[in-house]
């Protein structure tokens, strides 16, 4: 595996912040045991799997205080204290767990500051680069959660504020408090609908977007194959998306092939091409991409640097309309 030439940064929104094309996403390594965890995962694999990353130039990680309940928060401070690398660290926050592991949302002022505390805590940082908060809920209390991530922002505690899953209306009533510096939506050539307001309105806004999912959860990673989704662990959140099922799943299969077809072009996987088509759009500023190893980051690092032609783009895009869900 070769390193890629260095990879070109790109601002995020408002910020400072100078971030590859694409981030260690730390979902599944918050491990199995948890409402939407992804099944067991080995710790040593996963510091394994962030120091191969930050080796091979990603320099930002994004995780959540309730990936693992805590888990993956902590899985990651172990790795980057341990690392000669320094990266950007994202976390979120507004989801919460009771003693019986069953998760809540919530946005009060108190409710935030604590979380924030823990995050410092396991993460074993000062200071959060880009806290976000995870989803919407609940709704009326958007106002109150982002005018605390502002005052913890002016207090040091954050250096820069963001939404994830936020649409149009709940991203104008947030920007009347304090700018936004980015956006994490869920994006892939399987999930499209922020193409119609959410995607125009950030970058008409200044706003970064780091999307989420870019290859739907691997499914387009290209090791996907109807008998291995079925043999998932059954505390595998995935049996439950529709794309992982029928009658979608032989198409989404299908789909992955003509990545195959395209990446084997240009010796990367399909999944580095899945990844290369949510940043050939205009207002992605990157992508983020889990791994459960170093294997796994190695065959998607290419995304840093690898991009899709206008030709192949349309490709995908055809088969997109001819072949609907």
């Amino acid at each position: 595996m070769t390193i890629p030439s260095s990879p070109t940064l790109r601002t995020l929104g408002n910020s400072d912040l100078q971030i590859t094309a694409i981030g260690f996403g730390a979902w599944a390594i918050g491990g199995g045991d948890w409402q939407y965890g992804w099944g067991p995962q080995d710790d040593n694999d996963s510091v394994a799997a962030i120091h191969r990353a930050l080796d091979l130039g990603i320099n930002w990680i994004d995780t959540a205080a309730v990936y693992g309940l805590g888990h993956s928060e902590e899985v990651v401070g172990r790795a980057v204290k341990s690392s000669a690398h320094k990266p950007y660290i994202f976390t979120k926050c507004s989801m919460r767990w009771h003693a019986d592991r069953s998760i809540y949302n919530s946005l009060k002022a108190a409710s935030l500051a604590e979380e924030v505390e823990a995050s410092l805590r396991r993460l074993q940082v000062e200071a959060i680069d880009l806290y976000q908060i995870h989803w919407p809920n609940p709704d009326s209390e958007i106002e109150e959660g982002w005018e605390t991530l502002s005052r913890l922002r002016e207090q040091g505690k954050l250096r820069w504020i963001g939404v994830s899953n936020f649409n149009v209306d709940q991203m104008k009533r947030a920007a009347k408090i304090a700018p936004i510096t980015s956006l994490q939506p869920p994006y892939s050539m399987l999930r499209r609908a922020i193409e119609a307001e959410i995607l125009p309105f950030a970058q008409a806004n200044g706003i970064g977007v780091i999307n989420y999912s870019p290859m739907l959860s691997g499914l387009l990673a290209g090791k996907m194959t109807a008998e291995r989704i079925a043999a998932l662990p059954p505390d595998d959140w995935r049996h439950k998306n529709v794309e992982f099922s029928e009658p979608r799943l032989s198409r989404n299969l299908r789909l992955v092939e003509l990545l195959r077809e395209i990446g084997n072009a240009h010796g990367v996987t399909p999944g580095v091409v899945a990844v290369a088509w949510t940043l050939h759009h205009p207002a992605i500023t990157a992508a983020i991409v889990g791994g459960r190893g170093p294997r796994q980051v190695e065959e998607t690092a290419a995304a840093l640097t690898f991009r899709l032609t206008g030709d192949e783009y349309e490709s995908i895009n055809t088969f997109l309309k001819e072949n609907p869900a």
